[in-house]
């Protein structure tokens, strides 16, 4: 009955995979007077998180996150090395104290078509439409999960068309960066306040795509904007794609599959149920795929780490924390349960890929240290020690390498699983004493890691899960958000990694790499640190 449910289920999936290609098909093909329609005008990649919403206000995540890229535009953006460049902004000017900021607006930004903008269907943006979409970020009506970019702002105002200040409470040199997150993207008053369109699935940006069809759980269409501002270094406007079709198959096998067999054009990550058949220990493709796919890596802003609750009496005892940050081989993790998709020699928190970063001077593993710092703490103590350590069932291959590793040490470990959304409200309610964590970037700058540790950001109240504190560590936590220079700024950042590094209120395990899979006709698709996805750029042939 099960192996009947499995067919019956995969049949029902790929004929609705025909029906959304053949729906592509008619649709582009429809578009394009006198021309050809092929395989080549559509990206298809399917995700498995599924989507709750198109409106940037609410895009929390990168399922989200990604389509949204392609339909919305904010002041700036990143380009795939992370730097701030120019968006709806051409130009901006930043007071020598960091606190007014000045953009001059472009003069060919145009919101996609769509009848409530009357005669022409559409109209040019302008630095009203910010004063506009930023009040609705932060109105209590709306509750968008991304009011927290604004939490450095005064005050901001459309000063004409074409000019937008803003002020801030204090300097926040990664204020820019905080820019260029969707949450910040601009949206029309004409189509968000109409109460017959609901924009969650209905939305109108100004992005190199639009929105074409969304049925939820099934597909989601979006077609190329014929009116986009930005052109290519030969002065041909962007996009190339005609259209970006994708589809919300849960089960990361079955899309795997569908990748292999050439349906979709990239998968992204590595999941447990393919890596070893996709990959060498090595970080290589399997040889069989080697002239069939492409593979993009790079440095991802992801740190996977165990978090300690420093409340906890036990776990307040630095020997254990030190012990178990040297009592497994993260070279050995890395390459048999990552496939090599990660970087073990470790340092502190912030990542290789940003200002700060510290690469690793010596090897963290080191067993007859950590049984010595052991049986130091065990003389203070009647009881053996015993650590329950809490995850989600997709690194359970991880909490049982270490549990293993750990009790060779003398530590009995007991691993706890719970179900992901269960775990997050655990431990941001700082009921857990011992837990698994990943920390991705929002934005490029190392603050945003460093933020974990600062005793203000305890939990509920900020991203300081552990109830780490170091009046050290604060001082120079608020140097750095008053430093306008860079080069001092990224000192301060060493330091206050290293203070992490030292103290061990984290275990970190290893950073992560951008692993992204593309079929061979697929180009000028690059990776990067923030796992961002641009297709505008992107070609077929």
């Amino acid at each position: 009955m099960a192996n009947l449910r499995t067919n019956f289920g995969l049949m029902k999936y790929q004929l609705g995979y025909l029906l959304l290609f053949t729906s592509v098909l008619f649709l582009v093909s429809c578009g394009k007077k006198e021309s050809v329609f092929t395989d080549n005008d559509v990206f298809r990649y399917n995700e498995s998180a599924n989507i709750q919403t198109l409106d940037p206000a609410f895009a929390r995540n990168m399922a989200i996150i990604w389509p949204c890229t392609q339909l919305f535009n904010g002041l700036v953006q990143l380009d795939d090395s992370l730097h701030v460049a120019p968006d709806i902004a051409k130009s901006w000017s930043i007071s020598s104290d960091g606190l007014q900021y000045e953009f001059t607006l472009r003069n060919d930004v145009y919101f996609h078509k769509h009848k409530n903008f009357g005669k022409d269907s559409t109209r040019l943006v302008t630095a009203y439409d910010f004063e506009y979409s930023f009040n609705r970020v932060l109105s209590e009506e709306l509750a968008s999960a991304g009011t927290w970019v604004f939490q450095h702002v005064n005050s901001y105002k459309a000063v004409n068309d074409s000019v937008f200040k803003i002020n801030l409470k204090n300097p926040f040199p990664a204020f820019l960066s905080l820019l260029s997150m969707k949450y910040a993207s601009v949206v029309p008053k004409e189509i968000t306040e109409d109460k017959s369109i609901d924009f969650r699935s209905n939305p109108i940006g100004t992005g190199p795509f639009q929105f074409k069809i969304w049925e939820e759980n099934v597909k989601l269409v979006l077609r190329k904007n014929h009116n986009y501002h930005e052109k290519d270094a030969s002065g041909k406007r962007l996009p190339y794609l005609e259209s970006i079709a994708i589809t919300f198959l849960p089960d990361k096998q079955s899309g795997f599959m569908q990748f292999i067999q050439g349906k979709i054009d990239m998968i992204s990550g590595l999941d447990p149920s393919y890596k070893d058949e996709l990959l060498q220990p090595n970080g290589k493709l399997q040889e069989k795929y080697q002239d069939k796919i492409k593979m993009l890596t790079g440095p991802y802003l992801n740190t996977e780490y165990l978090g300690f609750n420093m409340n906890d009496p036990l776990m307040s005892d630095i020997r254990i924390r030190q012990a178990l940050n040297h009592g497994f081989d993260r070279t050995k993790l890395v390459a048999y349960l990552r496939n090599g998709m990660g970087d073990g020699k470790v340092n502190g928190m912030i990542p290789n890929g940003l200002p700060g970063f510290q690469p690793a001077k010596d090897p963290l593993y080191n067993p007859t240290k950590a049984k010595e710092l052991i049986n130091q703490a065990k003389k203070n103590r009647k009881l053996p020690i015993e650590i329950t350590l809490s995850t989600n069932n997709t690194y359970l291959d991880i909490a049982e390498y270490l549990q293993r590793e750990w009790e060779r040490l003398g530590i009995k470990v007991k691993i706890d699983v719970m179900p992901p959304s269960t775990l997050r409200q655990a431990i941001a309610t700082n009921k857990l004493s011992f837990f698994r964590g990943s920390w991705i970037a929002d934005y490029p700058d190392a603050e945003n890691y460093l933020s974990l540790f600062y005793s203000n950001n305890f939990t509920p109240n900020g991203p300081n899960y552990t109830h780490f504190k170091n009046s050290t560590f604060d001082n120079l936590y608020q140097q750095a958000l008053n430093t306008v220079d860079d080069e001092k700024r990224t000192e301060l950042y060493q330091q206050m990694d290293q203070i992490v590094a030292n103290e061990v209120p984290v275990i970190i395990l290893f950073y992560d790499k951008v692993a992204r899979f593309t079929q061979k006709n697929v180009h000028n698709l690059k990776p990067n640190a923030m796992n961002g996805l641009n297709l505008k750029y992107v070609k077929k042939y």
